[in-house]
């Protein structure tokens, strides 16, 4: 039994040796090729490898003024494994102008996984960015006495201009979100976060360098190794032009001050985006450096949503605008001719249901109904359509023709623009109002999307989308606002027309009633410009005072410049949106503004809307105008007073008084 139980311990006892040796194998395999760690380190001895970046590209408008470029800036980088414990932090500190609690707070953020994924020991990290000339000035002459913390070149951006920063946007360091979808990108570098930035980042950022160094025992560059054999020379990024003109952008953000809304506008001929104004804005030049995070956050916070970009995420009833949709859907499906006539007594009326309108000649037929902007007559042709019992079987399938008929016209669905953040809109089909009506409505029930309110939501984008399209007689590019990538054609998908549903003839006639418009309708203010201008105008309702819409294009014929404007609680759509879709209109056709055109861009400037007292200064403000008007007031009626008092007759010469 003995001798038996000593067999069992020498197999044990072999197995156990067996395993530990095996153990140690595998670990040795691991360490040697499967693992890089004792390569890094051993390459960090001796090499140094310092990225390059490359210069971000410019970017101009389409007359080649520049609008962003780079300037020089210095980061301090630092490799973990060379500075531990070899470096006197408070003449670090001094050296930088930071407190040692931010210098301590630094390298544990650095060396936290969570926050820095890509942490090596070995390879150099981001301490501080973006220093300025004289700081880095001031660090160089030190630097020497901070072994582990190296100096390396970049360029940040400048922008030239306060114009245009939805459509510019900006760059900010990477997130971990950023360093996880692409793995060009390390902790420190930059990124765009916002516009034509972002969604050109690809073509803007260029290539990556490299440079390596060889080092001695004590750390000290010796020089490139192998003479620069293995360097890589970083590849700067592409320029871009864009399709904006700078000064009518200008003249756009001009007339919107002290407004909420949005300008849009668009050469009908190629799809090119010549300005898109959001307002409020904010000047792009403040969100460079490092008090960018500081700029967005204040900006993020402010009630105005200055960094919303309205002209494609504001999702808007378009008003009366939307009629001329409704005039092609009527005439292409035969509900209406352009004799067709139907009455107006200040609105429609059917079945107990009142929809109001303003005082016109009745009946009307098609032109003068888009000329004076009559609901009755557009109300008609959808209740007609609904019911039409010849041609559709039933409201649920005329219902999803006249989605056809919108989608196609660019409604419903992203247009495709070139910029992050595009909304889409609202257009209802048959199942939206089955399921909201449980399968009991008619044209009725629905008859306000055909005058652009209820359900239907456009962006102000796809406003002027709608007059590139009427311009074009029946089709439209897809919207973008760059021109020209450097080195590059421009994506097929912006030369490509879409064609909508509607036929030419429609098209004619819609245009006649928008030049009427301009002539002697709701847009005649249009009238003063020296050319052929078409233009609808729109009141869009809403839960406090009507939005001002305006829609519009020119010339006629030839047509340069479709025009989309919206104003949040302008009131009457020739109250705000005529005058200033004129004024873009004159701006870009004739290059410049007649003196009169001026004094109305001047007026136009300084008026403002009260928006109410959720906006920070508007109550103060408002209070304000309402002192000074009634000190006002009491002046006149003080002068009005005085000027009622008999006054002394003096006696001419040779006269006597009485």
């Amino acid at each position: 039994m003995s001798r038996y139980t000593l067999e069992n311990r020498r197999f044990v006892i072999g197995g156990v040796a067996v395993a530990i040796v095996t153990v140690y194998i595998i670990r040795l395999f691991t360490l040697q090729l499967m693992s890089d760690d004792y390569k890094k380190n051993a390459d960090s001895n001796a090499f140094l490898k310092k990225v390059e970046f490359p210069s971000r590209g410019a970017i101009y408008d389409r007359n080649g003024q520049l609008l962003v470029y780079n300037q020089p800036a210095y980061d301090i980088m630092v490799v973990m494994n060379e500075a531990k414990g070899r470096i006197d932090t408070t003449e670090f500190c001094n050296a930088l102008g930071i407190t040692k609690e931010f210098f301590i707070k630094r390298m544990d953020d650095i060396k936290n996984y969570a926050k820095n994924p890509g942490y090596s020991r070995f390879t150099q990290q981001l301490f501080m960015s973006q220093l300025s000339n004289e700081e880095f000035s001031n660090f160089q002459e030190k630097m020497f006495r901070f072994p582990g913390f190296y100096v390396q070149h970049r360029s940040i951006r400048q922008y030239q201009t306060s114009c245009g920063a939805h459509i510019l946007g900006d760059v900010a360091e990477v997130s971990p979100a950023d360093i996880e979808e692409d793995d060009y990108y390390q902790p420190g570098d930059y990124i765009g976060k916002l516009g034509v930035e972002k969604y050109y980042e690809k073509e803007l950022r260029g290539e990556k360098g490299v440079q390596i160094l060889l080092r001695d025992a004590r750390g000290r560059i010796q020089g490139k190794y192998m003479d620069g054999a293995y360097d890589r020379q970083p590849v700067a990024g592409k320029d871009l032009t864009l399709s904006i003109d700078l000064k009518l952008q200008a003249l756009g953000e001009r007339l919107m001050e002290g407004k909420i809304g949005s300008i849009v506008a668009i050469d009908p001929q190629t799809g090119e985006v010549l300005a898109m104004v959001s307002a409020p804005s904010y000047d792009p030049r403040i969100m460079v450096g490092r008090s960018r995070s500081k700029n967005h956050r204040l900006l993020s916070r402010d009630a105005w949503k200055p960094l919303l970009n309205r002209s494609i995420m504001g999702m808007y009833p378009p008003g009366s605008t939307f009629k001329t949709s409704q005039a092609l859907t009527y005439m292409t499906e035969g509900i209406v001719t352009p004799g067709t006539a139907f009455p107006c007594h200040r609105g429609f009326y059917c079945r107990g249901l009142h929809v109001g309108c303003h005082s016109h000649a009745a009946p009307i037929s098609l032109v003068d109904a888009i000329s004076t902007s009559c609901n009755a007559y557009f109300c008609w042709g959808l209740y007609y359509m609904m019911g039409n019992r010849s041609k559709y079987k039933n409201p649920f399938e005329a219902m999803n023709v006249w989605r056809d008929y919108m989608v196609s016209m660019g409604f419903g669905y992203k247009l495709g623009i070139d910029l992050p953040g595009e909304k889409r809109g609202m257009i209802p089909n048959a199942e939206y109002y089955d399921r909201n009506y449980r399968g009991s409505w008619n044209g009725l029930t629905i008859v306000s999307i055909s005058i652009g309110q209820g359900e239907v939501t456009l962006t102000p984008l796809q406003i002027a989308n709608l007059g590139a399209t009427i311009a074009n007689r029946g089709y439209y590019y897809t919207p973008h606002v760059v021109r020209k990538v450097q080195n590059m054609p421009l994506d097929t998908a912006y030369t490509h027309r879409h064609f909508t549903k509607a036929n030419h003839r429609s098209y004619d006639y819609v245009v006649a009633g928008m030049r009427s418009s301009a002539m002697k309708g709701t847009c005649r203010a249009l009238s003063r410009l020296p050319f052929e201008a078409c233009g609808k105008t729109g009141t869009a309702q809403n839960h406090g005072r009507d939005h001002s819409v305006f829609m519009g294009f020119a010339p006629m014929n030839n047509p340069k410049i479709a025009v989309a404007v919206y104003v949040e609680n302008g009131g009457w759509g020739a109250d705000y949106g005529v005058p200033i879709g004129g004024l873009m209109m004159e701006q870009y056709i004739n290059g410049k503004l007649s003196p009169a055109g001026e004094a109305i861009a001047g007026s136009m400037q300084h008026r403002r809307i009260g928006y109410g007292p959720r906006f920070p200064g508007q109550e103060r403000k408002a209070a304000a105008a309402k002192k000074a008007a009634a000190a006002k007031k009491a002046k006149t009626a003080k002068q009005s007073e005085a000027d009622q008092q008999p006054k002394p007759v003096e006696a001419k010469s040779g006269e006597q008084q009485q």
